[in-house]
């Protein structure tokens, strides 16, 4: 048992040498990602795009499953983006609240019988299309329940323009989103297949007439810790990935594509808990097996605000399913790794991915069993402990706050003092429980994939119509679960 302990310990500490250069090596390409940004803003004139008809046409998806309290001022906010031709197409995915006759009320929609339906991807057959004329580029789609990826599936079957861009229905795009988009789109349109937007959290923001007024922290624990873990990911690592073309995922809160690619691909998969991680997984397969150059790219200045989980019930639910999703999507596309043919993709996304992020938690737990074999068998002392637990706590610690500094350098969205102070105290409690909490989550996530559970899990609303008062006076939340 000694032996097997030591040699444990052996492999552990490789693992970790391994995690924290590979992060450093990420985070330094997210700087340098950044500062090519900003470099590149001063000479930029995107601005010019929102007018410009030069700007690709973009057909806006947002599908839609019990989002009665929140829908209309998404609709609203999607309808006055500085752009000059788009379409926001809202999938009703057999929502069993109002959802679709709040919108025929809001929007005086009637039927469209003329409207012409092309099923390039298969989907759920769609019951009908709604439209007036008074809003141009609304399209509304009734369809029985099929869940997110078959929403989107419609969504695309119905689109007009090339490009094609998801937005969940509990999100706002800021208003130059889409004209940031299309800026790195218009770099180099031959080869770029998709690009991710930056997702933020909006608990705590003052909402005003669909835009973010104000910008604040969330006062509840939960979204608190969302918020940095989002900064983390999103600044600290996926501006890092797309720099080497390795990105694995393009959020569905808010990313956008090149229509022709997502059909030749077949859409998105139905029923598929992950379904945003596997369309760029399919999407890198694709272009590579038919050796076309491509690019996944990102675009961090192109916000899209969202409301995250205030609870622990609804937040486990969240992880679980990503957990689900990930590990579904790795195994099914376990041929990819390790294959010089996929080039960065398969040798070195899919191998971190499967080592350091579906495998994570049973290092996690391999790694508290033999911590717990060493004390009880008298094999290290408190010392040794202390200063690996604190060498753990460092390297994660200066991680999220290399992402505060992305965060300042660059966007510089929360300005008061005592929020950076917040930010940074949270960023150290997180290693008290919740990253904890987060591998249980993902051990529990792969045990319903044991279990086939393929369910999308139960997901709550909130009006974004808030009273700016010392409480949150918030409408009461509408929860759901799709198929």
């Amino acid at each position: 048992m000694r032996e097997l302990l030591l040699g444990y310990g052996s492999v552990a500490m490789y693992y970790v040498m391994a995690v924290t250069l590979i992060y450093f090596t990420i985070l330094f390409f997210s700087y340098k990602g950044v500062y090519s940004m900003i470099k590149g803003a001063v000479y930029s004139r995107f601005q010019s795009l929102s007018g410009s008809e030069s700007a690709p046409p973009v057909s806006l998806l947002v599908p839609a499953y019990n989002e009665e309290l929140t829908i209309i001022e998404n609709v609203k906010s999607l309808l006055t983006l500085n752009y000059h031709t788009y379409e926001v197409i809202v999938v009703n995915d057999g929502s069993k609240d109002n959802t679709l006759q709040v919108l025929i009320d809001a929007f005086r929609l009637v039927p469209k019988e003329d409207e012409t339906i092309r099923y390039s991807i298969d989907c759920t057959p769609i019951r009908q299309v709604y439209h007036n004329p008074a809003y141009p580029n609304l399209y509304v789609v009734d369809k029985p329940n099929g869940g997110k990826a078959d929403s989107l599936n419609a969504g695309i079957n119905l689109s007009h323009y090339p490009l094609i861009s998801s937005i969940d229905a509990d999100s706002l795009l800021e208003k130059d989103a889409l004209i940031r988009m299309a800026r790195v789109y218009m770099e180099n349109p031959a080869e770029t297949v998709a690009i991710g937007g930056n997702v933020r959290i909006a608990n705590g923001c003052t909402i005003r007439d669909g835009v973010v007024a104000d910008v604040k922290l969330p006062k509840k624990i939960w979204p608190m810790f969302q918020t940095l873990e989002y900064m983390k990911a999103f600044l600290g690592g996926r501006i890092g990935w797309s720099h080497i073309n390795g990105l694995i995922i393009v959020s569905g809160a808010f990313g956008m594509f090149r229509k022709s690619a997502v059909i030749d691909v077949g859409g998105y998969r139905d029923g598929y808990p992950g379904e945003d991680m596997n369309i760029i997984i399919k999407l890198h397969r694709h272009m590579l097996e038919n050796k076309m150059p491509y690019r996944v790219a990102y675009c961090p200045d192109a916000v899209c605000w969202t409301q995250a989980p205030d609870t622990y019930r609804i937040l486990s639910s969240q992880r679980k399913r990503w957990g689900r999703g990930n590990l579904k999507n790795m195994l099914e596309n376990r041929d990819m790794l390790l294959r010089p043919k996929y080039k960065v993709f398969g040798l070195l996304t899919m191998p971190y991915n499967v080592i350091f992020e579906t495998l994570n938690p049973y290092f996690k737990l391999t790694g508290l069993l033999a911590l717990i074999g060493y004390v009880a068998m008298d094999m290290t002392q408190w010392r040794v402990l202390l200063t690996f637990a604190l060498i753990n706590f460092l390297n994660g610690f200066v991680m999220a706050v290399g992402s505060l500094v992305l965060e300042e350098l660059a966007f510089r969205r929360y300005t008061r003092m005592r929020d950076l102070v917040k930010m940074t105290a949270f960023s150290a409690l997180m290693f008290l429980g919740y990253y904890q909490l987060g591998v249980l989550w993902r051990l529990q996530g792969h045990i319903e994939f044991l279990r086939k559970n393929n369910s999308w899990g139960v997901m709550t609303r909130q009006s974004w119509n808030q009273e700016p008062s010392g409480g949150d006076a918030q409408a009461v939340a509408q929860s759901g679960k799709i198929a």
